[in-house]
């Protein structure tokens, strides 16, 4: 018993040979349906890895409080007044339950220049609290952040950003631990550096210089203000963090004396809800891909059946030839199925391979990646089982149509027009 039979095979191919137009036409559909499969899911995935990107920089569960102006009078006091967060509001959040991570950010004004030695160059500088870390995602290349007994010290301590060291310190890179202990002048104070940072999602990032808060309050006559509250609410869902949201706005109007229902006397940027409105928007797409695509794969399978159903109608006095001369049902259902088969197979891998083809060009010519398209890829599993299910439809398309010529008497068979 041969293992394959090379004389079917050959008869298979000879078929599909001979009608070279009916067999590529059944083919392109079968194929586009797998080509804009890949390309589109490829491309979604591009979109969603940029939108994600921008998100590694900052915690996605966490809360950003603003202080802004109360918009509605309340108790006798006036509209427009400015509401400003003080150091009693970071300890306040200690009482509001949800909270894992907190910190405070106090922004130095004017134009402050950071020296060392003969180099000098200004940096942003955020004076914050120990937590910040974790909020910002901030990686430690070298020493420490800031801890809690530089505030309770007031300590004269800096945590600096990896392109800060790079332009004061011109050994940095073949001595990435020289900066640590070293002192730099920022305006005309003397900070000791005990950190080197690095960031995953913003190079911008590490230009940046970390100073402990309480010790830039005293030193640059910041008294106990603070710019901003953030934090981070745990696993907490879009939900939750609303409810944490508003019992602080709740506590933070007690204590300042506005509205409780007043929106704009404290901002609230809600990253878990905007994180969640992306990935609802993503999850539509992939729909919306998937439909499109399954729906171009259906109208393949569709056109494969029609040219099974054309198929067997202009072999019908073959089948009856070959029922005459002893060929089992079997083999005549096999043949016909097998034709399909090869078809959704080949025209299969031809739209899997273009499109792979596609979201590689895709890489090349986006590089490392925008703001909002990045590294496009796809699942490849995803795609063989779709292929699967393809070759599977193809194979039905051609079995009906077979096994019910197969079922025909030969002498109705030779009759057939």
């Amino acid at each position: 018993m041969r293992l394959i039979d090379t004389d079917k095979w050959s008869e298979i191919i000879d078929t599909l040979f001979r009608h070279k137009l009916r067999t590529s036409l059944t083919a392109l559909g079968v194929g586009w349906g797998i080509f804009m499969l890949v390309l589109l899911l490829g491309a979604g995935k591009g979109l969603q890895n940029g939108v994600e990107y921008n998100f590694r920089d900052d915690a996605v569960n966490s809360l950003w409080l603003y202080d802004g102006q109360t918009s509605i009078a309340y108790k006798g006091m006036p509209v427009g007044r400015q509401i400003q967060f003080e150091n009693q509001d970071y300890d306040a959040l200690e009482n509001i339950d949800g909270i894992e991570y907190k910190t405070g950010r106090f922004y130095l004004r004017g134009d402050f220049i950071t020296q060392y030695k003969d180099k000098s160059s200004s940096y942003n500088t955020r004076c914050v609290h120990p937590d910040h870390k974790y909020l910002e995602n901030t990686l430690m290349d070298n020493g420490r952040f800031i801890n809690q007994t530089d505030l309770d010290k007031k300590r004269k301590v800096v945590v600096i950003g990896k392109l800060v060291a790079e332009e004061l310190f011109e050994t940095f890179k073949e001595n990435p631990q020289i900066p640590i202990g070293k002192w730099i002048i920022i305006g005309d104070i003397p900070f000791q550096v005990v950190g080197v940072f690095s960031d995953n999602g913003n190079e911008r990032e590490m230009q940046y210089m970390y100073l402990p808060i309480t010790t830039a309050q005293l030193a640059f006559n910041g008294k106990n203000r603070i710019n901003q509250l953030m934090m981070t609410v745990g696993d907490a869902s879009v939900e939750e963090a609303n409810i944490i949201a508003k019992n602080i706005q709740k506590d933070f109007a007690a204590r300042h004396k506005f509205s409780p229902d007043d929106d704009r006397a404290v901002r609230v940027r809600n990253t878990v809800e905007e994180f969640e409105k992306f990935q609802m928007l993503f999850l539509f797409i992939r729909g919306f891909v998937w439909t499109v695509s399954l729906m171009t794969i259906l109208a393949g399978i569709i056109g494969v059946s029609n040219i099974m159903l054309i198929i067997v109608k202009e072999r019908t006095k073959e089948i009856g030839v070959r029922k005459a001369l002893g060929a089992t049902p079997y083999s005549i259902v096999s043949l016909i199925v097998s034709e399909a088969i090869v078809i959704t197979s080949v025209a299969g891998f031809v739209g899997l391979t273009l499109g792979v083809g596609a979201i590689m060009g895709m890489k090349i010519l986006v590089g490392a990646g925008g703001d909002f398209f990045r590294n496009p890829e796809v699942d490849l599993y995803v795609v063989l089982v779709a292929i699967g299910l393809l070759v599977f439809s193809g194979a039905l398309a051609g079995f009906f149509p077979a096994y019910k010529a197969a079922k025909i008497a030969p002498i109705v068979a030779l009759r057939a027009d």
